[in-house]
C-alpha cells in the first residue's frame, strides 16, 4: 500500500517543539499509528510502544524508571486510553524534565482520555486531531480519483481497497466493531442494536437540522438521551455537528445544529449504497457531497469558527468560516454545472462575506459573479491553507 503524506505532520512537529507532550486523537483506523511510525523512520530519537502489545505494556511496569532511562528520546505511547493510570506518572515526569517533545500519546477519542489529560497534563500538552485522508492529501498522488474518494471515504484501508466490494466489506466491519467493541471499551454502556438504529437514523438525517425530539419519538427514548448518545458519537469522531451562525452568540448555543456522518464512505455503507453509480441516483447525493466538503474544510480550518447559516425566511449558506479578519461563505453543489437559488444571493447580501465559493465537482475554477467563484474541492482546500497561513 502506497503511503500518503499527511499534511498535519508539520503541525504535530510544531506542537512537539512547544509542549513536553502531544496527544494525537482520532477515530480507530484513521492512520495515527502509521503516521507516527513514518515519522519515527525519519529520526533516531523516537521510541514507540503499543499498549495493546503485552510485551510493550510490560516495559511500563515501572513507568518512572522507564521514562527516566529514556529521557533523551521521544516516547510514543499508542492506545493510551488503555492505561489511564499512567497520566499522573506522566505529569510527575514532565514536571521533573519539561523538555519539549518528550512524549507522543495516541488514542481514540475518549471522555476519560480527555479528562485525564486535562486534569493531569494541563498546560503541558498539545492536542492534535487526526482525520482520515483529506482530499488535498490524496490529490497529490497521480492516481487520485475524486469519485473513488467521495464514494469510499478517507479511511486508508477503505480508500486503498482493491475494489468497491472490498472497501464495502472493510467499512461494514468498521461500523460493526465501532458499535460492538469500541464504544463499550471506551466506557459507554449502550445496547448495540439501539446504537446501530440511531446511527442509521442519523445517516438518513445527514446534512439536515438535528431534531432530537423526532429521533427520540422514533426510538422510544427521551430527547436528552438522544443528545447524550449523539454526543458520544461526536466525541468518537463518527458524527460532526455544525452550529448555526448568529451574531448573538447565545442563540448559537440553543438553536439546533446540522448533523453529518463525518466520513462519506461510512455514510454510504450505513445507507447500503453499493457503488458510485447507485449514489448518483440516490436522493442523498446532494447532502453526501455537502458533508464531504464540510468535513474536509472544517478539518483543515483549525483557526476558524465553522457555522452554517439559515434565515427565518429560508435563505441558506451551507458553510461559513469566521476568521478574525475574514468571513468566508461556501455553498456546496454536487452538479458539475452548478446553479444557485435566490436565497443564496440574499444570504450573501445579508452576510457580506469577504469571499464566497461554490464548491462543486468541476475540473477547474471560474467566476460566477463579482467575488463569487466556482471551484472544486481540492482547490477549495488550497484556498483554506492560504487563509490558515495569514
Amino acid at each position: 500500500m502506497e503511503y500518503v503524506d499527511r499534511h498535519i505532520e508539520a503541525y504535530i512537529e510544531e506542537n512537539l517543539s512547544v509542549f513536553p507532550a502531544v496527544i494525537i486523537l482520532g477515530s480507530r483506523q484513521c492512520g495515527k499509528s502509521t503516521l507516527i511510525k513514518k515519522m519515527a523512520e525519519q529520526r533516531d530519537d523516537m521510541l514507540y510502544l503499543d499498549l495493546q502489545n503485552r510485551n510493550d505494556l510490560a516495559k511500563l511496569n515501572e513507568p518512572s524508571l522507564f521514562f527516566q532511562h529514556n529521557e533523551r528520546k521521544t516516547i510514543c505511547l499508542d492506545e493510551i486510553q488503555r492505561s489511564p493510570d499512567i497520566f499522573p506518572v506522566l505529569r510527575s515526569e514532565i514536571d521533573r524534565n519539561r523538555r519539549p517533545g518528550r512524549f507522543i500519546l495516541l488514542g481514540s477519542a475518549s471522555r476519560n482520555l480527555i479528562q485525564h489529560s486535562s486534569e493531569s497534563l494541563a498546560g503541558r500538552v498539545g492536542l492534535v486531531d487526526l482525520t482520515p485522508f483529506l482530499a488535498n492529501e490524496i490529490d497529490e498522488k497521480q492516481n487520485y480519483d475524486y469519485t473513488k474518494y467521495w464514494f469510499r471515504g478517507g479511511y486508508p484501508d477503505s480508500y486503498n481497497a482493491d475494489s468497491d466490494s472490498a472497501s464495502s466489506l472493510w467499512r461494514e466491519n468498521f461500523v460493526r466493531t465501532y458499535i460492538e467493541r469500541d464504544i463499550p471499551q471506551l466506557g459507554f454502556h449502550i445496547a448495540a442494536p439501539q446504537l446501530m438504529r440511531l446511527l442509521t437514523m442519523t445517516a438518513h438525517e445527514h446534512g439536515q437540522l438535528l431534531n432530537a425530539s423526532k429521533l427520540a419519538s422514533s426510538m422510544d427514548l427521551t430527547a436528552p438521551t438522544i443528545r447524550h448518545y449523539l454526543d458520544i458519537m461526536e466525541q468518537t469522531y463518527i458524527i460532526r455537528s455544525l452550529p448555526p451562525y448568529y451574531v448573538n452568540t447565545k442563540k448559537r448555543l440553543v438553536k439546533a445544529p446540522k448533523i453529518y456522518i463525518r466520513d462519506s464512505g461510512i455514510l454510504h455503507q450505513i445507507l447500503q449504497i453499493p457503488s458510485f453509480n447507485e449514489l448518483l441516483g440516490n436522493t442523498i447525493i446532494g447532502n453526501s457531497w455537502e458533508g464531504l466538503v464540510v468535513e474536509n474544510v472544517c478539518s483543515l480550518a483549525r483557526h476558524a469558527q465553522c457555522f452554517f447559516y439559515r434565515s427565518a425566511t429560508g435563505d441558506e449558506m451551507d458553510l461559513l468560516l469566521q476568521y478574525p479578519n475574514n468571513l468566508i461563505a461556501i455553498e456546496c453543489k454536487s452538479s458539475s454545472a452548478p446553479s444557485v437559488t435566490e436565497g443564496f444571493w440574499k444570504s450573501i447580501e445579508f452576510l457580506n462575506p469577504s469571499h464566497t465559493y461554490i464548491v462543486a465537482p468541476v475540473e477547474s475554477s471560474y467566476p460566477m459573479a463579482a467575488n463569487v467563484y466556482v471551484c472544486n474541492l481540492s482547490e477549495m482546500l488550497r484556498i483554506i491553507v492560504s487563509f490558515e497561513k495569514k
